[in-house]
């Protein structure tokens, strides 16, 4: 395993990565509303990321895949291809950006309802948010992954949803997908220690059933088994002295 610290200078380059990253995603709530296609929010999101960012988006023939974004509706998990299908009012979808920056990527999830959507699916989407930053709220130099993965899956299994486990978060710099794989269920105690200048993608996966998942044949798009709903919240972290510091914030969490 080859994990990659920063140095400061790099650090910096990853904020800007990092906020690129959420303004994209700040930017694109606004056009995720009933009748909109997929393909029409990655276009606009590509648009944004060349044009007015002057930047990269990293998931564009990223061992080919063909869009610039990630699109996951209602049971798909993650990896969602942008396509001509309609949102339609109450889906719920998770838009997922990466963007590169002088080298550096910054990676960022959310979750956008679309129209008015179903308590149950508002109270998945919340417990996926939940979980993320409980495991977030774990880093701090000498903590371990596996504090991470117990937090995450000791939450969300306690609300009767279940932890993805075929996908994980990663380490994230110069390369989109680096070491250390971040596992979102473990033990507390287990695996790498973390230390300062480490930065890595805390995201995940959560069914509202089982946890078992199937990949569709066009070799992207993950779905869950049960046809059940899935939800998903993303974020890049910076292992800081005393703790962490969160790269993709949105304007909204910043202030």
């Amino acid at each position: 395993m080859n994990v990659t610290v920063k140095t400061p200078d790099e650090q910096a380059k990853m904020r800007v990565a990092g906020r690129l990253t959420a303004d994209v995603l700040d930017m694109i709530g606004e056009y995720v509303k009933p009748g909109v296609t997929t393909d029409e929010l990655d276009a606009i999101c590509h648009e944004y990321i060349v044009n007015e960012q002057k930047a990269i988006p990293a998931p564009l023939n990223y061992r080919g895949f063909p869009k610039s974004i990630c699109t996951s509706v209602n049971h798909v998990v993650c990896h969602g291809i942008p396509g001509p299908k309609r949102l339609g009012n109450g889906d719920v979808v998770n838009i997922d950006i990466t963007v590169i920056k002088d080298g550096f990527h910054g990676d960022s999830s959310r979750m956008f309802p679309v129209g008015k959507v179903a308590p149950a699916s508002q109270r998945l989407a919340a417990i996926a948010h939940e979980a993320m930053w409980l495991g977030i709220r774990q880093v701090r130099p000498g903590a371990r992954l596996g504090d991470i993965g117990h937090a995450i899956q000791t939450y969300a299994e306690a609300q009767h949803t279940s932890i993805v486990r075929e996908y994980c978060g990663h380490g994230i710099g110069r390369q989109f997908h680096e070491d250390p794989q971040v596992l979102h269920y473990g033990r507390p105690g287990t695996g790498v220690e973390l230390v300062q200048g480490m930065t890595f993608t805390i995201e995940p996966m959560v069914n509202a059933g089982k946890r078992h998942v199937r990949l569709k044949p066009d070799g992207w798009t993950v779905v869950t088994k049960d046809g059940r709903l899935s939800a998903q919240w993303e974020h890049t972290i910076l292992v800081t002295a005393d703790g962490h510091e969160v790269l993709t914030l949105g304007a909204a969490e910043r202030s």
